[in-house]
Formats: structure tokens, sequence, C-alpha cells
């Protein structure tokens, strides 16, 4: 199977982390074909944060975070060692092209204005994957943001338009944290990607998404 899997940068923030998921990612690799996209986090608003301070653009800020994302694409990178791609690819064609030769491919950001979540969409509908796995800091999608809703309640299934809805109606909220980005909802609408938003916090969870045990929010057609 092809998947292509989408880390938050809120997800990888330490050398355990790091090695965790490159021990669950060369054993997924054994029998799937993967392509991992690294979030920039933490760091990349503190850099932008500092830049943004000093009147730098809002242009340079993206480029900013998209050099952040590709350094800890690096990092992960390290971490898998033979079994990655060396490099991070900076295109969509250049990670078609780094999968041929059999190993898993990872990469940061690609253009600005696209979050990890949107740039891992359009590489799933590039390369034709059939699975999106989205890890994040929440479980899957609720009705409401619950870190502000007590009554908010979790969702196992959705169409991809009832998930473009929904993190429409989030992302008018001030100050809500929204678990996918809206252009990815959008685009995995378009395609009809199998999408699977989940917990990022505990790196099984990417085996079990794969492995098609129940984890999170699975997003697809007839839901």
């Amino acid at each position: 199977m092809r998947v292509v899997v989408s880390i938050g940068g809120s997800i990888l923030t330490d050398r355990e982390m790091y090695g965790a998921y490159a021990r669950v990612l060369r054993g997924l690799a054994e029998e799937h074909e993967l392509f991992v996209v690294v979030g920039g986090g933490a760091v990349a608003r503190q850099y932008i944060g500092c830049a943004r301070s000093f009147g730098a653009s809002e242009g340079v800020c993206d480029e900013l975070g998209i050099a952040i994302t590709r350094l800890n694409a690096m990092v992960l990178i390290s971490a898998l060692g033979d079994a990655a791609y060396p490099h991070p690819p900076t295109s969509y064609a250049e990670a078609r092209e780094a999968s041929l030769l059999g190993r898993i491919v990872v990469m940061g950001g690609v253009s600005a204005g696209y979050t990890t979540d949107a740039v891992a969409a359009i590489l799933a509908d590039y390369v034709g994957a059939d699975l999106l796995v989205c890890l994040t800091a929440t479980d899957g999608v609720y009705t409401k943001d619950p870190e502000r809703y007590a009554d908010a309640e979790h969702i196992e299934h959705l169409t991809p338009a009832q998930l473009v809805s929904i993190v429409s109606n989030l992302g008018m909220e001030a100050g809500a944290k929204s678990p996918f980005d809206l252009v990815a909802a959008k685009v995995v609408q378009r395609s009809g990607i199998r999408l699977i938003i989940t917990s990022g916090k505990s790196p099984e969870n990417l085996e079990r998404a794969i492995e098609g045990e129940r984890c999170g929010t699975l997003v697809e057609d007839g839901s």
C-alpha cells in the first residue's frame, strides 16, 4: 500500500520521539511504500515570530517556516538511516522520483502559504496514495473544539464534505484549533483520498491506522 503520512511539528519534539517514529516507519516500510511530510512546530513559530518582530514580510516568514520543516525532515532522515532517501525533496515530482529507489521519502514544506497537512494531501493526490494519515495533537475530529467545549463529541467517521464543513466552522471561531487544514480538506474532497486523522503522541497509532485498526477519525466517501 502507498501511504502518505503528515506528522505535525508539535509531535516530533525530542530525540526520543524521532527515534520512536523511525522504528515504526522502518517496520512499516517492509510492507508499504511510505512518504512522510514533517511540520515545523514551535521552532518554526519561534523563528517566524522573531523575524516578524523585525518587520519581515509574510513571504520571508513563509520561507523561514519551510526551511525549519526541511531541517526537521533531515533529523528524521538521520534517525531512519539507510531506510530513508537521503535528502528532503523540494517538489512533488522530486518526491515521486525519490520513491522509485524503494526508500522512505521524508520532506518538509514545498511552497509558501501551504501547511504540512496541505502539502501531504497534495502529495497523496500526486502520487496516487491509497491512504493519507494525519498525526496531530488530538485523537481525531470533534464536533467542536474539545479544548474549549466540554460537550464536544469525538467523530469516528466522516465524508470529505462533512470534514470540509466542520473544519470551516472551527476555523471561524477565534482561537480555535482545527484538527486539519481547510485547504487539505478540500484536496481530500476533490481527490477522494482515504484519510485517517489521529493522535501522533503515540507512534504506534500510525501502525494501527495503516494496518486497519480503529484509530481516530476515518474520512472517506460513504462513511
